[in-house]
């Protein structure tokens, strides 16, 4: 299992600087990788990073951990601008890059504020369709799309990303819901949220049914510092230690400085 750090780029993590500071301090003390959160907007804070921008400050300042979104939602991005990103992305990171992706949600008013759509059925249509368009052109197919949520007319991208034949895609999956879960199950990942074990079971039985097994997928947990690991732990091939939207600095630097767990 590989340990990794979770944090908002909110409040007092607003600043690059501290940030690269902080990616330095996670490589150093041994973790696997430092994910964070894609919003535009928070009920918690208005000082909000883009998170895109972070990472490509902290691939330049580390040499070693895993980076990454967690999650991006499609249905406020444009396909061909996410995967211009990603492919620079993980150039920039040397192979580094993990990309997680959701429907996202509407706190603070990121997608209501905006005009963006809030039906939870339709983004996740825009979900399906925008990972498939995403993973074609990554995969460096000749993408055409004419109709339905996104419009793509013949296009390939070039350079191909450092990651072959692109970087891993996880995918969120909430509570007891099965289409995410079987929409995780066609790329190389999932993210768990709130699930009860006998959810994380079924989740688990439905990736076996559209995989075959869980060879090659991968199970990103997380856990609150302090908490003990969620019941089903031992499936993870990664636990994250997540902080609130605005994290404790002190708490965030003594938890970090310690190491992963043992």
């Amino acid at each position: 299992m590989q340990h990794g750090i979770f944090i908002a780029p909110f409040g007092p993590l607003a600043d690059p600087h501290r940030l690269m500071q902080l990616a330095t301090a996670v490589e150093e003390t041994g973790w696997d990788g430092l994910f964070f959160w894609d919003h535009v907007l928070r009920p918690e804070s208005n000082e909000i990073l883009d998170p895109w921008v972070t990472m490509a400050a902290v691939a330049t300042c580390t040499e070693r951990i895993r980076i990454g979104p967690m999650v991006t939602p499609i249905a406020r991005r444009r396909p061909i601008k996410l995967a211009r990103e990603i492919t620079t992305l993980d150039l920039l990171s040397q192979g580094r890059l993990t990309v997680g992706l959701g429907l996202g949600v509407d706190s603070g008013g990121e997608l209501s504020r905006f005009a963006e759509e809030t039906r939870d059925r339709v983004r996740g249509e825009m979900l399906d369709d925008g990972a498939r368009l995403l993973a074609a052109l990554l995969d460096g197919e000749t993408v055409v799309e004419v109709d339905g949520n996104y419009t793509i007319d013949g296009v390939s991208l070039e350079p191909r990303p450092l990651q072959q034949p692109r970087p891993p895609l996880w995918f969120a999956a909430r509570a007891g819901a099965k289409k995410p879960v079987r929409r995780a199950s066609l790329y190389e990942g999932m993210f768990p949220i709130s699930m009860t074990p006998a959810q994380f079971d079924a989740a688990l039985e439905e990736v076996v049914s559209v995989r075959g097994s869980l060879d090659g997928f991968d199970i990103c947990l997380k856990t609150n510092p302090g908490d003990p690991p969620p019941p089903y732990v031992d499936h993870a091939t990664w636990l994250l230690q997540a902080f609130p939207a605005v994290a404790d600095l002190d708490e965030l630097f003594n938890v970090l400085m310690h190491g992963p767990p043992q």
